[in-house]
């Protein structure tokens, strides 16, 4: 087996270093969405081809979806993020978990537009709080509808190992919930099917995290002079 260039060895662990180093908002740096089971591996490499718009669909995701995701319910451990198309072209082949580059394209994918030319990005993430209520419960519905009226998300998909979720920005949200979790596989909200019900509080209201979390956005987003 040939041993790979040394110098050109270096050169890509740079690279890949300075990549990490980019911040994208005041908690969330890009190395915490470069690594990746397959990637590692594999070797094969997870760094964007267009960085630019990688960082610029990135940080959205960041400052609009995972920032006041962390300020309402606490820290969130990030399971899946930016994928370039070679990684994840190479888990969709083999059945690793990874939806086509198409399907990607404008999520896992940052620095492609998706199918209607919009920018986007998508990271799979695990909420402890939810974990831990859909461990005792199997509710996770809950959680949801509490995202849906406070995050001005895109697409929500919902996983059966830690409940953890897919949450995606897109220029042109689609405003979509899914799961794979039994017996509620399939769509919860999905506007050209699926209307969401007008009320959603009594969904979540009961739940004590979301409880506190609701009264904890309530107050940031009214201020220090409580006035909005």
């Amino acid at each position: 087996m040939q041993k790979p260039d040394p110098e050109l060895v270096t050169s890509a662990v740079r690279l890949t270093e300075d990549i990490g180093r980019i911040r994208l908002s005041k908690s969330f740096f890009f190395r915490d969405f470069l690594y990746s089971e397959v990637a590692t591996v594999t070797g094969l490499p997870n760094i964007p081809s267009d960085l630019d718009a990688a960082v610029w669909a990135g940080r959205r995701l960041c400052e609009d979806i995972l920032e006041p995701l962390q300020e309402m319910l606490g820290p969130i451990r990030i399971r899946s993020g930016y994928r370039s198309e070679t990684v994840n072209r190479y888990g969709n082949h083999h059945r690793l978990g990874c939806a086509s580059n198409q399907s990607n394209y404008g999520r896992h994918i940052w620095d492609r537009l998706d199918e209607r030319g919009a920018r986007g990005a998508m990271a799979c993430v695990v909420l402890p709080p939810l974990t831990d209520h859909y461990q005792r419960t199997g509710d996770w519905q809950s959680f949801a509808w509490f995202l849906h009226d406070h995050l001005p998300y895109s697409e929500m998909t919902f996983f059966t190992r830690l409940a953890a979720f897919n949450i995606g920005w897109s220029e042109e949200p689609k405003r979509t919930i899914d799961s794979f979790i039994s017996p509620q596989k399939g769509y919860l909200v999905r506007p050209d099917l699926l209307m969401a019900p007008d009320n959603h509080g009594p969904k979540y209201v009961n739940v004590p995290a979301l409880k506190t979390a609701a009264a904890r956005r309530a107050q940031h987003l009214d201020g220090p002079e409580g006035g909005v």
